[in-house]
């Protein structure tokens, strides 16, 4: 790919590039905001090579994790930057040459661009400019890419090109497919209206290409299109491994008999545990799992066959669905001010150049201060306006089903559907240029792209898929917009907005007054006798009935206890997790935010910003699952005298918050209970739930996950499972027990044995390289490497990367 230019030279003036100075608007509206922080990790540079500047933000966010809960009000100052729609705060400015009149574009100390416009279009034309001229690169390889997702190209991992910069050339068929999205816009006045707001920020981006003198090709709205697919895929989505699921299901039939094997996989998917940690109390349910699945199709067991792709992943792959960020909001009568606290942001890895990017705008009647990214087209992802605030973290509700069809008989191309045999139709997207790239080709059938060929019964059967967001992707623009524009003006109105959306996503709000939630997405309603955690039939009788309305799907303004606390945990209480999610558990991440907020009948902004610290190191297997299990193992005295040291330094490290921290800077973990907790895990787990058929012990963990540890952020790794059999051991009161019991079938004298062999099995294993003093082992420190052109590393944290905001109002428009 031709290198980008990422620095203006004196051939910017010939093409006639001025800048507005006095002529340009003055700010708006009052900024309502008593406190208002942020930290963009990445940073707003994004020239390559890197400035020298270009790692100060990652520096400020690095020195705030050994403060872990120890946060104070000056430490807020140091360690966030000014969120404050007055420019001056991080000065001083340096103004830049832009070749629009009605423009000004002015950089603070951190490169931050503060964007007024005489006119919306104006702001909206900067933004476009901006984004090429800081994320050129992220452009031009997310625009390309971004297509195998607007497609639903099966079996290939869109973003994989991104990170990997390889080059994917569409055909004219792909891009008239995706550019059909036009004509959603076109039905509504608001619609017209953001297909203009579209095409200006494509101005944006061509004028700078073209002043950079780039070779590259003119963007053009199905790029716009494509690139929010991208993000869709990577942040929005939930379901789509019904097949996986169905697998395993009918593994445990064969092996266990059909009503033995049917209670072990309803025990394994964690569907809809009471016990698991929501952020809304109040209940709220899709649909009711049905007593006898009709209109499910269960696939024979290890017959599933992934159609092939260039680049694409071996099947059966791991899931590991990209479901990050958190929201700590404190509502008013639990604030020391009497006004809510926000403190959020999404997790999306570290990058330079980072996939966001900061902008103040600034226009006739609107002021909003944020990160975008690229395709926003002139408007905020997450931000805040003069007197609100708004974040996300990725939901992953269950918006994507797979199909079943039987092939017609002596065909490879027809299945049936309604009594006839349709014939499959082909897409032939383009082509993944380079070394073992290749045609990318869809098959289709009418639900969708076919994911593969499987066996019901011995016959063979073609799987297609259905994202219920699928060309719908400009949508996602909507409530964006209304942020941006300030319509949005109260809890209530960020609902009503935020219910357009067509992707899964839990949206953080707070304003002087209100603190709130909101579970978007386009979720399918199914029809009677479906079990959403199984491939659907789909020769026409089961297709979906509608949509759920907004009324139905997670919301909550000022919640009786006072605060709104999401780390990607179910949105409320009732609501079911996705085929793709086995951790709605009773052990999940949230708790321990949970568990730092409980601390304190009121809060302030350093101390909510300290419970997010704090998490953020804590190891969730320390503090939630280790009681239990040092329960089970207290009846027994331990096989060895370095097993029950192991033990006594794993209670030692719950106690001391059980952090993963390297204060010494020595490469290690600094106490020895993350490297007791480390070595256990897994064979601890493998050990509790045995009774999982060995056979298939590598499909439940493709679901589950096998480790819960810092390389996965304590996601997924059996946690729940583990911990909530043990208490059924134990003989505690226990909702929504399992129909079986794993851990020594139940006897509480052999899940003991079980355990404590297990440690000790563990704890020799580790003798051999570490010695035999548990009190003296230590587990190597992870640290977080930038991926792409900045040479960075910093100490291992689990919190927001994509901005962190730290923000209270005082009052309202």
């Amino acid at each position: 790919m031709p290198r980008h230019p990422r620095r203006l030279s004196g051939a910017l003036l010939a093409c006639g590039l001025v800048f507005v100075g006095a002529g340009a608007p003055s700010a708006g509206a009052a900024d309502f905001a008593e406190s208002a922080f942020n930290i963009v990790p990445s940073g707003q540079y994004g020239a390559v090579p890197p400035p020298l500047e270009a790692d100060a933000q990652a520096r400020m966010y690095d020195a705030l994790t050994p403060l872990r809960g120890a946060v104070t009000a000056q430490d807020l100052s140091r360690h966030f930057k000014s969120a404050a729609l007055d420019p001056a705060v991080d000065g001083p400015l340096r103004t830049e040459p832009v070749p629009r009149p009605g423009v000004l574009i002015r950089r603070d100390r951190f490169n931050v661009p503060h964007i007024t416009g005489v006119t919306r279009e104006d702001v909206v034309w900067a933004t476009g400019w901006v984004t090429q001229q800081d994320r050129g690169l992220l452009l031009e390889q997310g625009r390309y890419a971004g297509r195998l997702a607007a497609l639903d190209v099966p079996n290939l991992d869109a973003f994989s090109l991104v990170v990997g910069l390889r080059r994917f050339a569409p055909t004219r068929r792909a891009d008239a497919i995706i550019g059909r999205q036009s004509r959603l816009l076109r039905r509504t006045q608001e619609g017209r209206e953001v297909l203009r707001e579209i095409d200006i920020y494509l101005q944006g981006v061509n004028d700078r290409i073209r002043a950079e003198g780039s070779p590259v090709a003119r963007w053009t709205r199905v790029d716009v299109y494509s690139v929010l697919a991208l993000a869709g895929q990577i942040f929005g989505e939930g379901g789509g491994e019904e097949v996986r699921s169905a697998g395993l299901l009918d593994g445990l039939q064969d092996r266990l008999g059909a009503v033995q094997g049917r209670r072990m996989w309803d025990d394994l998917t964690l569907h809809r545990d009471p016990e698991h940690p929501a952020t809304l109390t109040r209940r709220f349910t899709r649909q009711a799992l049905p007593a006898e699945p009709t209109g499910n199709v269960v696939i024979d067991h290890g017959t599933f066959r992934a159609v092939r792709q260039p680049l694409g992943f071996a099947y059966p792959a791991a899931v590991e669905p990209a479901h990050a960020s958190n929201f700590l909001l404190v509502g008013a009568r639990r604030s020391a001010t009497g006004h809510p606290l926000f403190v959020a942001g999404p997790q999306i890895g570290y990058s330079y150049p980072g996939l966001t990017l900061e902008m103040n705008l600034k226009g006739p009647g609107f002021e909003s201060r944020g990160v975008t990214a690229p395709a926003l087209a002139g408007n905020i992802l997450i931000g805040r306006g003069p007197d609100f605030a708004w974040s996300l973290s990725s939901a992953g509700s269950d918006l994507i089903d797979q199909w079943v069809n039987p092939i017609c008989d002596g065909s490879r191309t027809r299945y049936e559907y309604r009594g006839r045999c349709l014939r499959l139709r082909t897409v032939r997207a383009g082509t993944i240029l380079g070394e073992d790239g290749g045609d990318v080709v869809l098959r289709r059938t009418l639900h969708g792209p076919v994911v593969g060929y499987a066996r019901v019964g011995g016959r063979r059967v073609v799987i297609s898929e259905t994202r219920a967001s699928h060309g719908r992707d400009v949508l996602w623009l909507l409530p964006f917009r209304d942020a941006t524009l300030n319509r949005i003006r109260s809890a209530r109105g960020m609902i009503r907005s935020f219910a357009r959306s067509p992707y899964s996503f839990n949206v953080a709000y707070a304003d002087d007054r209100d603190i709130a939630m909101y579970s978007a997405g386009r979720l399918p309603v199914r029809a009677p006798g479906v079990d959403p955690r199984l491939p659907t039939d789909g020769t026409g009788a089961y297709g979906w009935r509608g949509f759920l309305p907004a009324s139905r799907h997670p919301q909550g303004i000022d919640p009786r206890r006072g605060l709104l606390v999401n780390w990607n945990n179910a949105p409320a209480r009732g609501w079911p997790a996705a085929d793709t999610n086995f951790q709605y558990g009773s052990v999940h991440r949230v708790q321990l935010l949970q568990r730092n907020l409980r601390g304190r009948p009121t809060h302030d902004l350093a101390s909510v910003v300290g419970a997010m610290n704090a998490a953020a190191t804590q190891d969730l297997r320390a503090l939630a699952a280790w009681p239990t299990i040092a329960a089970v193992l207290r009846g027994e005295a331990a096989p060895s005298a370095r097993a029950a040291a192991m033990a006594a330094v794993l209670e030692d490290f719950r106690a001391q918050g059980a952090h993963h921290l390297d204060a010494d800077g020595d490469g290690r973990f600094d106490h020895p209970g993350a490297a007791v907790m480390n070595a256990i895990w897994d064979p601890l787990a493998d050990a509790a739930l045995a009774r999982i058929p060995r056979a298939l012990r590598d499909d439940f963990e493709g679901l589950a996950g096998v480790d819960a540890n810092v390389d996965d952020d304590f996601t997924n790794g059996r946690l729940g499972h583990v911990e909530k059999d043990l208490r059924s051991v134990l003989g505690r009161r226990v909702r929504g027990e399992f129909n079986l019991r794993y851990c020594g079938r139940g006897d509480l004298a052999e899940c003991r044995r079980d355990l404590w062999g297990a440690i000790d099995a563990a704890g020799a294993r580790v003798a051999l390289a570490q010695g035999d003093d548990p009190a003296a082992w230590r587990a190597p420190a992870r640290t977080i490497v930038f991926s792409g052109a900045l040479p960075l590393a910093i100490r291992y944290t689990n919190r927001p990367s994509g901005i962190q905001q730290v923000l209270s109002f005082r009052g309202h428009r």
